[in-house]
């Protein structure tokens, strides 16, 4: 049978802070007009002028139709000179035209932002920026009308636009290392204090860019260790500084290579005790006790706002008519020393809640590296399968307890005892509950809270991941016990069969596979008698074959072919396994991937190994001449759509497969004989 094998995550593309596109904009012509004149206006003497033009273009970037017009424009090639302008406020606006370039314009914009140069003048903007935040520490530039601080602003608008190209782009990390970018990005994380923004926008580009990048690694000293460190033991309770650390304990574990051996196991287990804190916290209450909050506030607000109104009317009315006297109202003048104004009106609340969504996804996403393996895939499937184990194929694949069934991982010990120490299996299971019904229904009904439904949903989602990935390398006792893996398997069956529709989400579909095949196969290895019934798993399995993401095809075709290998050691079991057979042989035979057919394969030589059950259902539902008549159509569809569509680690298991069909043959045919 093939193997699950642990996902591992990368860093998401772009930016959350990126500004998303809207809805609405301009017809394609007239986009084109309004590049043509925005990109002319960059070459303004006015840096006023030049900052509008920017602004504007940053608006319009927002919206991915317009993109190409920019981009037939050279767009990147007009921006990068703007990141060095004498004017901060044109360096700030042209670096947020860049950031929305970047996040919304995809790999392929970002790959031709490299390749138009614009890693040269955005290193020259985060160094210089750099350098003046300790030059400007004591008289920092700030405006005076606004007290802003433009270089901190500046920075945090370039590194967003570094940490897009970087996620994108290999020569990007390339000239990220060469340009001793790190030392930057170090420098605005220890502003973490009185800047959190841009400090989680140094943390985002630093965890992106320390995954899978050994020639950074020697660049991490030990006063670059003491920096993550300082970040990391900070106490600050609120959800932009739970996310900080979660980001920054994960740049920690990117570069566990680099630290000492002597402090790796306290250096772990302090990461886990962040991820074990951010997991704890119930984003579905806090998402109905932040709305609460924003709703009184706003409130509030506009009971403060109809009073000023009322006294600048009174001011009014009792002042003369002498232009001396005829000064600024006195509403406005208290309005600028209101703290509020100088906040969005009404993201305060909004703005807690997605950072600490988005710190959960990111502490399961790291954990779930943490139980992969160093070599990782995307592609659960590249395992050999367990048929492959040994040439003595029918004498050993199918031992009793010979844990075939089970892929297992390398998981330190480290990771072990701070994963059980926090409690954190415990707190993953759940999180991968639905989300809150009332914290779904208000954020339904408010436009600007509709997209945490999503995020609740792909927290969800990586839970079920993680569970998947902990389940195989875990031991069954630290999980509880077999009583604790049979309530699993309930909870898991009723994620999938409690709703009155069958869920369609591909990416739920294909976590909640992923975990339940992972759960199957260690119940099994175990002999741990299974709590999902055979109909369900028909169910299941009839339901996720019309899905059109091979990895929940191959999930569910697994999953059927291990609850048949253990069906078949029951007695009684002939119409249900001969059930199981005909819908694996249909999917050998009839699915457009070689992979969920070979699945297929996998899981019939599983399920008819061996047993007087399995005997009687193969005769009765003619596995042996289907199988004589699809052999020689397999090899010839793995001969012709083999090196065309699939990896050479797929091939290596296809090839196996095959090999692995002509011994079943062989092995059906002695039964045959007796």
């Amino acid at each position: 049978m093939g193997k699950s094998r642990a996902k591992r995550f990368a860093r998401a593309p772009f930016s959350p802070a990126g500004t998303q596109a809207g809805p609405g904009g301009d017809e394609p012509g007239q986009a084109d007009c309004a590049a043509a004149e925005l990109l002319d206006k960059l070459q303004n003497p006015s840096a006023e002028v030049r900052e509008f033009a920017c602004a504007s273009i940053s608006k319009l970037l927002q919206q991915k139709h317009t993109i190409p017009d920019f981009l037939q424009r050279d767009v990147v090639r007009c921006l990068g000179p703007m990141l060095l302008d004498q004017s901060l406020a044109v360096r700030e606006t042209a670096a947020g035209a860049l950031r929305n370039l970047s996040a919304c314009g995809g790999f392929e914009v970002c790959d031709d932002m490299v390749t138009k140069d614009i890693m040269t003048p955005l290193v020259a903007l985060l160094k210089e920026c750099s350098a003046g935040l300790d030059a400007n520490q004591a008289s920092p530039k700030k405006c005076k009308d606004t007290n802003k601080n433009y270089i901190e602003d500046i920075a945090n608008e370039a590194v967003n636009v570094l940490w897009n190209v970087c996620e994108c782009n290999g020569t990007a990390v390339s000239i990220f290392n060469k340009e001793g970018c790190l030392d930057a990005m170090l420098q605005y994380l220890k502003k973490f204090s009185t800047n959190v923004d841009l400090a989680i926008s140094a943390a985002n580009c630093l965890q992106a860019v320390t995954e899978d990048n050994p020639e950074l690694l020697s660049s991490f000293s030990s006063s670059a260790h003491q920096v993550l460190e300082s970040v990391m033991l900070s106490s600050d309770t609120a959800m932009e500084y739970i996310l900080l650390r979660t980001l920054v304990a994960g740049t920690g574990w990117n570069i566990k290579d680099t630290i000492p051996s002597s402090s790796l196991a306290s250096t772990v287990n302090a990461m886990l005790k962040i991820f074990s804190e951010s997991l704890a916290i119930d984003a579905g209450e806090t998402i109905i006790q932040m709305k609460e909050a924003e709703t009184q506030r706003l409130k509030l607000a506009a009971e403060a706002e109809t009073e000023e109104n009322m006294d600048d009317m009174t001011d009014k009315s009792i002042l003369n008519e002498d232009v001396e006297m005829e000064e600024t109202p006195k509403g406005k003048a208290r309005r600028k020393n209101n703290v509020l104004d100088l906040l969005p009106s009404d993201k305060l609340e909004l703005k807690q809640v997605t950072a600490l969504l988005m710190a959960q996804q990111t502490a399961l996403e790291i954990i779930v590296n943490m139980c992969s393996s160093e070599d990782p895939s995307d592609d659960e499937w590249e395992e050999l399968s367990s048929s492959d184990e040994s040439d003595l194929f029918m004498e050993n694949s199918y031992d009793e307890g010979s844990g075939l069934l089970m892929s297992p991982l390398c998981l330190s010990a480290e990771v072990h005892a701070a994963l059980l120490n926090y409690l954190v299996p415990k707190k993953i299971l759940d999180k991968t509950a639905f989300p809150n019904s009332v914290a779904v229904d208000l954020c339904a009904h408010s436009p600007s809270w509709k997209p945490l439904i999503k995020k609740l949903n792909v927290v969800q989602c990586r839970a079920l991941t993680c569970l998947h990935s902990i389940l195989l390398v875990a031991d069954v006792d630290c999980l509880g016990g077999s009583s604790a893996l049979q309530s699993l398997s309930q909870h898991l069956s009723q994620l999938v069969f409690s709703q009155s529709v069958f869920p369609k989400d591909t990416e739920f579909l294909e976590a909640v596979t992923s975990a339940l095949r992972a759960l199957l196969q260690t119940m099994a290895s175990k002999n741990i008698s299974q709590c999902i019934t055979p109909e369900q798993l028909i169910t299941l399995c009839e339901a996720g074959i019309q899905c059109s993401n091979v990895s929940v095809r191959v999930n569910v075709v697994s999953i059927l072919g291990i609850a048949g290998s253990v069906l078949a050691k029951v007695e009684d079991s002939a119409e249900t396994l001969k059930m199981i057979g005909k819908f694996l042989l249909e999917v050998a035979v009839k699915d457009s991937s070689l992979v969920v057919a070979g699945e297929a394969l996998d899981a019939l030589f599983d399920v008819f190994a061996d047993g007087k059950e399995a005997e009687t259902a193969a005769v009765e539902i003619k596995l042996l001449p289907a199988l004589k008549e699809f052999q020689p159509v397999f090899k010839m569809r793995i001969r012709k759509e083999g090196k065309k569509q699939y990896s050479t680690d797929q091939l290596c298991v296809l090839d196996n497969i095959k090999m692995n069909l002509r011994r079943f043959i062989a092995y059906q045919e002695t039964l045959g004989k007796k």
